[in-house]
């Protein structure tokens, strides 16, 4: 076995690859760039050293540095993780030729599967199912159209050198397939340097199942069971469980056999994952997707149900040691699910956020378990994937797996940054989801009556007590700090005006001490007795006679509050500004997401009507344009290449009539640039 091993990413996954090698008592080596100078893996590792810069290309992506640190501080090998170079064969053989082990497959390995064309090629020949289409290198245009034609309605569009649904377009009719074509030719090229695009059947009510493979170098090869990750938006997996509800035990047979053929037909070693897709109409017939030969994120759902650490075994086949199991002393027993978390805001297309993680709790209890990266006082910054941790649950049977992973969400709270956990707790309450039925476009189907969270009288309530007890603590504001006026006999009211995200009403809050109750009213409604106690960064609001356990934090004038997985933010607004004379307001242009400004489409000063783009900001891939909702001329406050935090007001929009047009005008450069956009 290894003495010291270094770890070639970061976050959740460095983390949790710590964890092992500490109980194997093996010295962990970490790696960071200067984004994640105070990163929790960094902290754990018992030697760290800088790449780079934050560019992941001069950091996590450098292979050369990677190995020159390796070699530096006595590592015999190099775990990849998942991600950055953990399928890159050509990583994997210089790891080799520096003489250092590479946890993972043969480079040969990595290369035949990382190329789905290829795949499919080499598990046909161990009879291995794929989905019917065609799938060689070097088709054009018009084949991959004629392709398509002979298939038939739905095809799917797939690029053979990537995944994540990036360049994938589905086509369900004649007119969609030229530019369909031309789209994911684009994507492909910019994702993966590679433009190579092939033809699937589209299996109608899809669902997503993968089977966990481990192989050692002796040749012996077994399935550890199947997972289910049906559950995705833009084709990214958000809930994972072990084993599926879906298969019966013969079908579970038959896919784990099939996968273990994928794996002998490339000499597989270590761990890796077959994928299938499977009609949930025909749930006894799978088709070979593809298989990523690395650990996969989901890989704690298959280690609850089997109580075997993947990644102690990935270190021991990577250091020669045979696998002392067969297939069937692999028992699988109860039920995993696993919901991953994620800085983004679902409410607005699932964007990437980040900010300073102000407050920090992670569950805790009975078949709960968490792979996090999360500390207090992180920064959550763009740079790389929006994933912060996982939170996993075990339990007998699937409905108590479900209930435990639920509450461990309701006791999540990560303030200060805008994540996912409220969307998850909603999405494994769908009443779909709870009885099983489960497809890859369920999300997308049911996402519009999702019940997202709303500011409510209680949270109100909360935050003007929060300020009038922030106010009583600080000995330096006297009686001035008093927002009732000190006087002497009965106290008066306090008012309060909140700013409520992300619907921006404003809310107006009045509260008042009376005979030794304090009585609070929202807009005006009735008054009702409202008190709260505060405890460092948790309170408990008592409300109209009921009772709410909070967590809360300031950021500047916001105020974050999260009780039972839900979260609000509730800005103080310090000046009267619905009263404002329409005339001269001027409607902000926020950035929804930390990123850089990538493109500018006006002139400052410029003329613009509603929907006119204005900006566009760039964050994990991912563009989004800021267009004007109000006509008026733009006051811009930044410019290309600068980068911007989430929320930080970009431009502005001085909102004017038809008469008082401004002599001013657009280039028609910006202007055909916007409109092409």
């Amino acid at each position: 076995m290894f003495d010291t091993v270094l770890i070639a990413n970061r976050g959740e996954i460095a983390c949790r690859i710590i964890g092992t090698l500490d109980r194997l008592g093996i010295t962990s080596v970490a790696v960071y760039s200067d984004a994640d100078a105070g990163a929790r893996h960094v902290a754990l590792a018992d030697i760290a050293v800088r790449l780079g810069t934050a560019s992941a290309a001069d950091s996590y992506l450098n292979g050369d540095k990677i190995i020159s640190a390796a070699l530096a501080h006595g590592a015999q090998a190099i775990h990849p993780g998942y991600g950055f170079l953990a399928e890159n064969a050509g990583f994997a053989a210089a790891c080799e030729a520096a003489g250092l082990v590479f946890i993972g497959p043969t480079p040969d390995s990595i290369e035949v599967m990382g190329d789905k064309i290829s795949a499919k090629a080499q598990v046909v020949k161990r009879n291995v199912p794929i989905v019917p289409g065609l799938a060689e290198p070097g088709l054009t245009n018009d084949e991959l159209a004629e392709a398509i034609a002979a298939i038939g309605f739905p095809a799917l569009i797939k690029p053979s050198a990537g995944g994540g649904g990036k360049g994938m377009h589905l086509v369900r009719a004649p007119g969609e397939v030229v530019a369909a074509i031309a789209a994911a030719r684009r994507e492909a090229a910019a994702s993966f340097g590679d433009d190579t695009l092939f033809i699937e059947r589209f299996v109608q009510n899809p669902r997503h199942i993968e089977v966990q493979v481990l192989a050692d170098q002796q040749g012996n090869t077994v399935h550890l069971g199947e997972r289910e990750c049906s559950l995705q938006r833009r084709h990214q997996k958000v809930i994972e469980e072990a084993p599926s509800p879906l298969l019966d035990e013969a079908t579970r047979e038959r896919i784990g056999r099939a996968a273990i053929e994928t794996a002998k037909s490339v000499g597989y070693r270590g761990a890796g994952t077959v994928e299938f897709i499977v009609s949930a109409d025909s749930p006894d017939e799978f088709f070979f997707m593809e298989m990523n030969t690395r650990l996969q994120v989901e890989h704690p759902v298959t280690e609850l149900i089997t109580g075997l650490d993947l990644v102690e075994w990935q270190l021991r086949v990577a250091a020669g040691e045979p696998l002392d199991f067969g297939q069937d002393d692999v028992v699988l027993t109860g039920h995993a699910i696993e919901a991953r978390i994620y800085a983004e805001d679902p409410e607005h297309g699932f964007l990437p956020t980040g900010g300073r993680v102000l407050s920090l709790t992670e569950p805790t209890g009975e078949g709960v378990r968490v792979d996090s990266s999360l500390r207090e006082g992180l920064v959550v910054s763009s740079d790389y994937d929006p994933m912060l941790a996982k939170v996993i649950a075990w339990a007998p049977d699937r409905s108590g797996a479900l209930q435990r992973l639920r509450a461990a969400l309701a006791e999540t709270v990560t303030l200060g940054v805008t994540n996912n956990v409220e969307f998850l707790a909603l999405l494994l309450s769908d009443a779909d989801v709870v009885a099983g039925r489960l497809d890859t476009e369920l999300i997308e189907r049911q996402l519009p009556d999702f019940g997202f969270r709303a500011v409510d009288e209680r949270m109100l309530a909360a935050a003007a007590l929060l300020l009038q007890h922030r106010d009583a603590e600080s000995a330096s504001a006297g009686p001035w700090g008093d927002r009732g006026g000190w006087r002497v006999g009965a106290s008066a009211a306090c008012h309060y005006r909140f700013d409520t995200v992300p619907s921006s009403r404003i809310r107006s809050v009045r509260t008042v001490l009376r005979d030794s109750a304090t009585y609070t009213s929202i807009d005006d409604a009735p008054e009702v007795v409202a008190s709260i106690t505060v405890d460092g960064q948790t309170a408990r609001l008592t409300f109209d006679g009921s009772s709410t356990a909070l967590h809360f934090a300031r950021d500047g004038d916001r105020l974050l509050l999260a009780t039972g997985g839900r979260a609000y933010t509730i800005v103080e607004v310090q000046a009267v500004r619905d009263g404002a004379d329409s005339k001269t307001r001027a409607p902000e242009l926020r950035s929804p997401m930390p990123g850089a400004v990538v493109a500018i489409f006006v002139s400052d000063g410029a003329l613009v009507e509603p929907g006119s783009p204005v900006l566009s900001i760039e964050a994990m891939k991912m563009e989004h344009v800021l267009k004007a909702s109000v006509r008026g001329t733009v006051s811009l406050m930044t410019t290309v290449g600068e980068q911007v935090s989430g929320d930080q007001i970009v431009a502005s929009i001085i909102q004017i009539a038809e008469k008082d047009e401004p002599d001013t005008s657009v280039p028609a450069e910006l202007a055909a640039k916007g409109a092409a956009s």
